[in-house]
C-alpha cells in the first residue's frame, strides 16, 4: 500500500540512515532524522494532551526554528491539521484566523505569545508557547495514535480574498505528497543535497516546496531565521540547492562575495512566488554561472509548470506543466484558446485544493463549469507548452514574494477617520519587485496626515500589507459601472519609487 502522509515519506527516506542530518540551524547544531522522529512523537503525545484530535487545526506563529517544523512533523504523523500564519500578522488578524479555523491549540514563539493570548481571549483554544511545549514534550512519551489516511486534510493555508476575508484553501496529505514527490524528481533531489532555507516557513513556498521536497529526498535542511544577503553568500560554498524569490536574488547580487567561485557547489537556484524579470536572471547568469531555474504555483495549488532541470531555462517564462498537471488558457467558460492567446491560466492535478474550509461558494467559483481551476492569473502558452504569465485578472500586488490582496487593505483604510475612500495598487519597486501605494480620497480639509494614516494602518495591518506611500486625490478614477480603474492608478503611480524609497513613507498630491 502507497505511504498516506509526507510523514510517511519523510520516515522511509531516513529509515536506511536515521543518524543522517536532517537538519541544521544558523548556529550550526544539527538533527538527524531520528531526532526528528523521536521528538515530533513526544510532541504528538503533549498535543494530544492538550485536547487535540485526528482532524483538529494546531495554529502556529513563529519565526523559522527547529521546534516549528518538530510541530509540523507532530501534526502530520498524527492527523493534526497545521494553520501556519505569518509571524508579522496583528492581533486584529490573528483573531480572524482563530475565529474561522477553530483550533484547538494554538502556538506562537515569546515574542508573539501575548498578542496571541490576547487574540484568543474568550475563544476554547489553548494558546502555549512554542518553545515551551517543546522542551516539555522532551520528557515525554511518544505518541502511538494511527497516522492520517492520504485523504485527511494536512493544512489549512489562508490567502486573502478580493473581498477582503481570508480563506482557507484546504490542502490534503495527497496533495502535499503528490507536490513534493514530482519537485524531488523534477529538481533531481537526494539525500546527498544540502537546501540553503531562507524562507517563512508559513508560507507555500517555504513548507511545501522547499521543506516537503527536502523531507521525500532525505536532503539536509540549512535552516536560517530568516533572509540575510551576506549570511545566504557565506553559507551557499556548503550547500548544493536555494530557493528564493526575486528580491532576494536583487539582494544577493549586490553582495560582492557573490562570485562563480562562492557559487561553485552549487547546483541549482530555484525561484519563485513572483515574476523573475529576464533581465535579473540575465544579470545572475552574469555574476556567477548560475541559470535560475524558475516555477509556478500557487497557495491552492502547490507547483504547477516549471522551467527544467536540463534544458531550456526560458528567462521570463515559468516553464512547462509538471508531470500529472494539466495547464490551459481559457475563456472562464470551459473553452479553450488557441496557442499564443492570452487567457486566464487554468489547471488541474494531484497536488490542487478541492477548495476552501467552510466557504461552498467561494470554492464552487474557483472552478470552471468543466472543473478546472481558475488561477486568477492571465497568461499564455507557446507552441511547445511554456507558460508565460502577463498579468493578474485579480489585483494581488505581489511583495518580495508575499501576497497582499488590495482589498483587505482598503478595508482597513476606508475605516480610518477622516477618510472618504481609499485605492490600493502596486507599483515597481527596485527591491521588493513591487511596493504596495495606497490613493486616498481625504473627507476632511485637511487631510489627515500620511503618517497618522500609516500608523494606524500599522496597528491592524502585517508590516509587508501596510502601504509604502500615500497618494491623495480629490476622487478616485472610476469607469461606467462605477468600478475604480486600478489600470490607471498603476500607471500614473509606476514611477513613485523610480528614484529609490524614500526614508518614510509620504504622502503626495498628483499634479
Amino acid at each position: 500500500m502507497p505511504a498516506a502522509s509526507l510523514f510517511d515519506h519523510f520516515v522511509a527516506a531516513h529509515g536506511s540512515a536515521p543518524e543522517r542530518i536532517l537538519l541544521e540551524d544558523g548556529s550550526g547544531t544539527g538533527w538527524t532524522g531520528a531526532m526528528a522522529d523521536a521528538q515530533s512523537a513526544r510532541l504528538a503525545r503533549r498535543l494530544a494532551e492538550l485536547g487535540c484530535r485526528p482532524g483538529d487545526r494546531v495554529l502556529l506563529q513563529a519565526a523559522s526554528s527547529p521546534a516549528w517544523l518538530w510541530v509540523y512533523l507532530a501534526c502530520l504523523r498524527s492527523g493534526y491539521v497545521i494553520v501556519p500564519v505569518s509571524a508579522d500578522y496583528t492581533g486584529a488578524e490573528l483573531r480572524y484566523f482563530l475565529l474561522d479555523a477553530e483550533p484547538a491549540v494554538a502556538l506562537a514563539d515569546p515574542p508573539r505569545l501575548e498578542q496571541l493570548r490576547s487574540a484568543a481571549a474568550g475563544l476554547p483554544v489553548h494558546v502555549d508557547s512554542l518553545e515551551a511545549l517543546d522542551a516539555a514534550a522532551r520528557d515525554g512519551a511518544p505518541a502511538d495514535a494511527p497516522g492520517p489516511s492520504t485523504g485527511d486534510l494536512a493544512a489549512l493555508l489562508y490567502s486573502s480574498g478580493t473581498t477582503g476575508r481570508p480563506k482557507g484553501a484546504r490542502l490534503s496529505n495527497a496533495n502535499l505528497v503528490a507536490n513534493a514527490l514530482t519537485l524531488a524528481d523534477a529538481w533531481g533531489f537526494s539525500p546527498g543535497d544540502r537546501l540553503l532555507h531562507a524562507l517563512p516557513l508559513h508560507h507555500a513556498h517555504g513548507l511545501f516546496v522547499a521543506v516537503g521536497t527536502a523531507l521525500v529526498a532525505g536532503a539536509r535542511i540549512m535552516l536560517r531565521p530568516k533572509f540575510d544577503a551576506a549570511d545566504i553568500v557565506a553559507q551557499l560554498p556548503r550547500c548544493t540547492v536555494f530557493m528564493g524569490v526575486p528580491t532576494h536574488y536583487t539582494r544577493l547580487l549586490a553582495e560582492p562575495g557573490l562570485t562563480p567561485q562562492a557559487c561553485a557547489g552549487v547546483r541549482l537556484f530555484v525561484s519563485g512566488s513572483a515574476p523573475l524579470g529576464a533581465a535579473l536572471h540575465a544579470q545572475f547568469a552574469a555574476a556567477t554561472g548560475h541559470r535560475i531555474l524558475e516555477r509556478y504555483g500557487m497557495t491552492e495549488t502547490l507547483m504547477l509548470t516549471s522551467n527544467p532541470l536540463h534544458g531550456e531555462r526560458r528567462p521570463g517564462t515559468v516553464g512547462r506543466p509538471l508531470p500529472g498537471v494539466d495547464v490551459r488558457i481559457g475563456d472562464g467558460s470551459g473553452v479553450s484558446l488557441a496557442t499564443g492567446a492570452t487567457g486566464e491560466v487554468e489547471v488541474r492535478g494531484p497536488s490542487v485544493t478541492d477548495g476552501y474550509w467552510r466557504q461552498p461558494a467561494q470554492s464552487a467559483a474557483a472552478l470552471t463549469p468543466d472543473g478546472w481551476f481558475r488561477t486568477g492569473d492571465l497568461g499564455q502558452l507557446s507552441a511547445d507548452g511554456y507558460l508565460t504569465i502577463v498579468g493578474r485578472s485579480k489585483d494581488l500586488v505581489i511583495t518580495g514574494g508575499l501576497n497582499v490582496y488590495p482589498r483587505e487593505v482598503e478595508l482597513v483604510l476606508d475605516a480610518l477617520p477622516g477618510i472618504a475612500e481609499s485605492a490600493v495598487v502596486g507599483v515597481p519597486h527596485p527591491d521588493f519587485g513591487e511596493a504596495v501605494v495606497a490613493v486616498v480620497v481625504p473627507a476632511t480639509e485637511p487631510a489627515p496626515s500620511a503618517d497618522a494614516l500609516l500608523a494606524a494602518a500599522r496597528r491592524q495591518l502585517a508590516g509587508y500589507k501596510t502601504p509604502k506611500r500615500v497618494f491623495f486625490a480629490p476622487v478616485l478614477p472610476r469607469n461606467a459601472l462605477g468600478k475604480v480603474r486600478k489600470a490607471e492608478l498603476r500607471e500614473r503611480y509606476r514611477d513613485a519609487f523610480a528614484g529609490g524609497e524614500p526614508s518614510t513613507a509620504t504622502a503626495s498630491r498628483p499634479a
